[in-house]
């Protein structure tokens, strides 16, 4: 296709799909990452109500939590997102986001260790089509230069999913059990899976890029590709790393608050609820922002932003778990919690760029498959086994929790080394994979 050609095609496109759709399209892609994120995550805020009642130690409750969930969720990622390059992506989505909100709701009907696995389960099962999908359709209503705008603004759903997940879902627990905090938390995504079907369509893939349409590419063709843009597997092991980092510390946030300062679950909610929210909220918003910018076209000044931020939070987490002042260390969660939001878009943003139009689902199950094998699978089980080492009952109590957790914080240096390494090709695999030059 000629430059020519290429640039009626992308103006067409735009002409014919309304600034108002796009964004209504974005809006929903948001509400159902948010409802991911919350389901996802709102074990956290119960877990030590979760352990005590099945009588589990650090440990076991990680194991029980992380590993059903991920393990699916990871290990699906690949053939729904094999799907997703080459089936309806509208249907796909919708129809996951209902599996994994029932199976939520059945996670609140568990009265063992093996039905809360069995559910869990079913929720990594669900979850594994969500965002990949949610990346791809946003992929073809945004161009190029907008993407990582576009895909910030979705990431917006991650402060939001947390905040229900953690405070609004702290305060039901209090009140009602750690039962009832799976029922309300999956019932809404039924009707959201209902309204994405019937009023979302299906965009043409590739509308928005110059490159020729053509057949999807096999698993191997797309692996090549990705390990030969290299820029791509920097930016993702520097996601992954922040993931396992950040939402790895989190994971385990709500029982180190209860257990160091004597704090329900309520209480926990209430020290980190309104940083998720407010400071999750802005930092992805003012990111999304910025990324308009025409500053921002050059996508190596992305990179090193996010390097740069990553690495200021990363001393920020460290205080966090050093301190025994409560006051310090809500001061330091502004740093902190931030961080571990305004990369997700960016990071989805560029990869889409650096991926060819029928590659951009298996691009995305690549970086989540590293990224939640680190935060699912490897970050809470870590923490947990680091502190049933440390503590002297084998159980886990306070003081190893804050060792086990101090251990893992200054991985954030690693991944920032990754996003400053990822700027030495990126433009040129950007150019490679969307035939478009900054």
């Amino acid at each position: 296709m000629s430059s020519t050609a290429a640039t009626l095609k992308t103006g067409d496109v735009e002409n014919t799909t309304s600034a108002a759709v796009r964004w209504y399209v974005l809006a929903m892609m948001v509400l159902v990452y948010t409802l991911s994120i919350a389901d996802r995550y709102v074990v956290s805020t119960v877990l030590d109500s979760i352990k005590a009642d099945l009588h589990l130690s650090d440990e076991g409750v990680a194991f029980l939590t992380a590993w059903p969930l991920a393990l699916f969720y990871v290990v699906l990622g690949f053939p729904i997102s094999y799907m997703l390059d080459r089936l309806n992506r509208r249907n796909i989505v919708a129809i996951s986001l209902a599996i994994w909100s029932a199976m939520t709701m059945l996670c609140g009907a568990a009265t063992s260790s093996l039905q809360f696995a069995i559910s869990r389960i079913g929720v990594g099962i669900g979850e594994a089509g969500g965002t990949p999908g949610a990346n791809s359709i946003l992929s073809d209503y945004f161009p190029v230069s907008r993407r990582p705008m576009a895909l910030t603004i979705f990431s917006l759903g991650a402060p939001l999913g947390a905040w229900l997940s953690y405070q609004f879902a702290g305060a039901i627990a209090v009140k009602f059990g750690w039962h009832a905090v799976f029922w309300v938390l999956g019932a809404p995504g039924l009707v959201v899976g209902l309204v994405v079907y019937l009023t979302i369509r299906e965009p043409k893939r590739g509308q928005l890029d110059h490159t020729a349409e053509g057949a999807a590419p096999g698993v191997a063709e797309t692996a090549r590709f990705l390990w030969q843009q290299r820029s791509a597997v920097h930016v993702m092991l520097g996601s992954a790393l922040t993931a396992l980092w950040g939402w790895g510390l989190i994971y385990w946030t709500p029982a180190f608050l209860q257990r160091t300062y004597n704090l329900d679950a309520g209480q926990a909610g209430d020290v980190t609820g309104d940083m998720h929210l407010y400071a999750g909220s802005l930092a992805t918003v003012a990111t999304g922002w910025l990324l308009a910018r025409p500053f921002f076209n050059d996508p190596r000044r992305i990179v090193w932003f996010m390097g740069t931020i990553i690495g200021i939070a990363t001393f920020a987490s460290i205080g966090i778990y050093w301190t025994h002042s409560l006051p310090v260390a809500k001061a330091l969660f502004w740093i902190f919690i931030p961080s571990i939001y305004f990369y997700i878009g960016p990071c989805f943003g560029l990869l889409c760029n650096l991926a060819m139009p029928r590659m951009r689902a298996m691009f995305c199950a690549a970086t989540l498959f590293v990224a939640n094998v680190g935060n699912l699978v490897i970050a809470p089980i870590l923490i947990g086994r680091l502190s049933v080492w440390f503590s002297a009952d084998h159980l886990g109590d306070a003081s190893s929790l804050r060792l086990a957790m101090l251990c893992l914080a200054p991985v954030g240096f690693w991944a920032t080394f990754h996003y400053f390494w990822s700027a030495r090709q990126l433009v040129r695999d950007q150019e490679r994979a969307t035939g478009i030059k900054i």
